[in-house]
């Protein structure tokens, strides 16, 4: 399967809250339903020039609090994105039934059990390893026995040590042992965090990395490669990933802001 119940919606719905007497809202959060817009228009606009479909939009809300996520709920954004399984754990009953929870941070086996506890979990964007996914397989087993887990594996499409994910050279072997032993585990797609500037080369290489990627692994099971989903693209450089074939970006600091600091554990 590939990623129709996923990229088939950019995240969010077109109704619209009746935002009469909007003076609910801080000057906070209707900074962050502004921005919200902007972005959209922005990925509209990219994929419209590169005669591509809008990805899906990944809010990323991690470091923010709850009112700033339903700010952006009360505009049609459904789709979030944290980096901390205690936040999804915090942030998820807070949020109306629909809103859905990507995890796009790296995820210690240690942590697994409780971040599936979630309901909304919709994806996990960052399986490594093959250890990682036995752990996912063990507990979706145990706790989401109603459908599949959706994962991405994550490529270290860059090299850098300082990044997660696997070597790209690797890639069809993880999915292989996924597919093979992880039955209640979805391969719906690759991820990967593209180079920061142009100093370090920029991000290009990193998505045409990727999509190569995805066509060697659609290959390997026998699919479409348009049915395998890309995560590719955040804040500094989500356009060009649309160019490239993103079909979902990742996007926090230009809708939420700068996060905050991080408190030590």
């Amino acid at each position: 399967q590939g990623p129709s119940s996923m990229a088939a919606s950019d995240g969010s719905t077109p109704e619209r809250a009746n935002l009469d007497g909007a003076e609910q809202w801080s000057d906070e959060q209707q900074g962050v339903m502004a921005a919200l817009k902007s972005v959209k228009s922005r990925i509209e606009a990219a994929a419209l020039a590169s005669g591509r479909e809008p990805p899906a939009l990944i809010a990323v809300s991690k470091t923010k609090g709850v009112p700033l996520l339903q700010a952006a709920y009360a505009v049609g954004q459904r789709c979030f994105g944290e980096n901390y399984v205690h936040e999804v754990v915090a942030k998820a009953p807070e949020m109306p039934a629909d809103a859905r929870f990507h995890f796009i941070g790296h995820l210690q086996t240690n942590k697994v059990k409780e971040l599936l506890s979630v309901p909304s979990l919709e994806c996990i964007h960052t399986v490594d390893s093959a250890k990682l996914a036995a752990e996912l397989q063990k507990r979706a087993a145990q706790v989401r026995r109603d459908r599949p887990l959706a994962v991405m594996v994550q490529v270290n499409t860059s090299g850098e040590e300082s990044k997660s994910g696997c070597a790209p050279s690797e890639v069809e072997k993880l999915v292989a042992e996924i597919t093979s032993s992880c039955a209640r585990l979805r391969v719906c797609g690759l991820m990967c965090i593209g180079k920061y500037s142009a100093d370090e080369g920029g991000a290009g290489a990193d998505f045409s990395c990727l999509v190569e990627c995805r066509e060697r692994v659609a290959a390997w099971l026998g699919v479409e490669a348009a049915s395998l989903s890309l995560s590719m693209g955040m804040s500094h450089d989500f356009e060009e990933a649309v160019a490239a074939g993103a079909t979902h970006v990742r996007v926090g600091s230009t809708i939420f802001g700068a996060r905050a600091p991080k408190h030590a554990a």
